[in-house]
């Protein structure tokens, strides 16, 4: 069975990559929304504080240690930021789906709190475990999501995992 939110949650870390960096620039993050299938987006200074703003309080979800640590972030994160749930059909092909957002054209930094966190929901109860997690590369630290089968990732990429473990590698061929 395809994970639903999968989409919401894959823009979640997409979003969270560029705006998780000291100065996000308008630019990045108006081209990560537009290849998620935003329309062009104009975002403003402050939009982008916002969203900076919301993706720090959403890296804690991604930083949990265990499940329990992850269902009271994402909780949390609900009971500051959700409205009710309801069903909406206001996007063009997506058909009806859940939102727990207050409006369809709310503030950004509000919008991706919790749209993402049904997303993460909606995995975290899917999987019955941490919904993501942090690279464990010291270098790197990006949020990653758990949307596929086997085991819990430790990395972000193929990339950190090979780095670390050449690293490793090294260090162990010195001793």
């Amino acid at each position: 069975m395809a994970f639903p939110h999968r989409d919401s949650v894959q823009r979640a870390v997409d979003l969270l990559d560029v705006l998780l960096v000291p100065s996000p620039e308008p630019a990045a993050v108006a081209a990560v929304l537009h290849a998620h299938g935003e329309p062009e987006v104009r975002l403003s200074p402050s939009d982008v504080a916002a969203l900076r703003t919301a993706a720090l309080e959403l890296r804690s979800v991604f930083a949990a240690p265990d499940v329990a640590s992850a269902a009271s972030a994402l909780n949390a994160l609900f009971a500051a930021y959700a409205g009710p749930p309801r069903l909406t059909d206001h996007e063009e092909g997506y058909g009806w789906h859940l939102h727990v957002d207050a409006a369809d054209d709310g503030p950004w930094g509000a919008w991706l709190v919790t749209s993402s966190a049904l997303g993460l929901a909606s995995l975290l109860a899917s999987r019955q475990d941490v919904p993501g997690g942090l690279c464990a590369s010291p270098s790197c630290g990006k949020p990653f999501a758990h949307t596929g089968g086997g085991s819990a990732r430790k990395y972000c990429s193929p990339r950190c995992a090979t780095r670390e473990r050449v690293a490793a590698h090294r260090q162990s061929a010195r001793s």
